[in-house]
């Protein structure tokens, strides 16, 4: 006969999971990475790589006419140049501190690499003024994607991560407002300057309107791939 409680389910639940009686655990994990850059490799003069980022902006006319054309808010390299390291010393440095964050994260994921590796794909520059966003998106053709942070003014927008079961959960209720970390449906990442994030590729991501008064926000994105 199953048990009674003049005090309704509630007080079962709370009363079993208690006992231990309920063996519950996490599955399928997301994970996300954040470190300073500066914990790995070269340390990166912040003030070099945000003036490097400037002048590529300010040079790169074919970068600013697809962003005009295509409606992208601010500046990014991402359609028109594809050789930052070569350009630049301080990318070429930095590409070698974010193999070896890679190198980690691929290792706490434990991917079974082979005889292939993870390798820089491609790492572009992100200059979003006041005002701007950059909508809900994935990197489907890369294996780790990440960001690390030149300028964030207060008020920039912070890293927003979406639950990838979102769409597969339509007649789910809402989480309560005190929900632990890892059952949220968003998450809101504020990363200061030369912090990095890494996430695995499929994970939606999206940066919200930038609120700062009147500057902007300064990141360099990139993608890797096994190859």
């Amino acid at each position: 006969m199953p048990p009674t409680n003049s005090n309704g389910p509630r007080t079962l639940i709370i009363s079993a999971l208690k006992r231990g009686m309920s063996d519950i655990k996490s599955l399928f994990a997301t994970r996300l990475y954040h470190a300073k850059l500066a914990e790995l490799g070269k340390s990166i003069d912040a003030s070099e790589l945000e003036t490097s980022c400037l002048v590529i902006a300010d040079d790169d006319e074919a970068g600013q006419n697809w962003c005009e054309e295509n409606g992208y808010p601010g500046y990014t390299s991402y359609a028109s140049l594809t050789d930052l390291p070569w350009r630049f010393p301080i990318f070429a440095d930095l590409v070698k501190v974010l193999d070896a964050h890679v190198a980690v994260f691929a290792k706490d994921l434990q991917f079974d690499l082979g005889d292939k590796a993870l390798k820089l794909e491609d790492i572009w520059i992100n200059i979003l003024p006041p005002g701007g966003i950059h909508t809900s998106h994935i990197h489907p053709h890369s294996v780790i994607s990440g960001t690390t942070y030149v300028a964030m003014p207060e008020g920039a927008s912070a890293l927003k991560l979406e639950d990838p079961r979102s769409a597969m959960m339509m007649a789910a209720p809402p989480r309560t407002k005190d929900a632990r970390e890892e059952l949220r449906q968003f998450i809101y990442v504020s990363p200061a300057v030369s912090d990095v994030l890494l996430w695995e590729s499929w994970l939606r991501h999206e940066v919200p309107m930038n609120m700062a008064e009147d500057e902007e926000r300064i990141s360099v994105s990139f993608n890797y791939n096994w190859e």
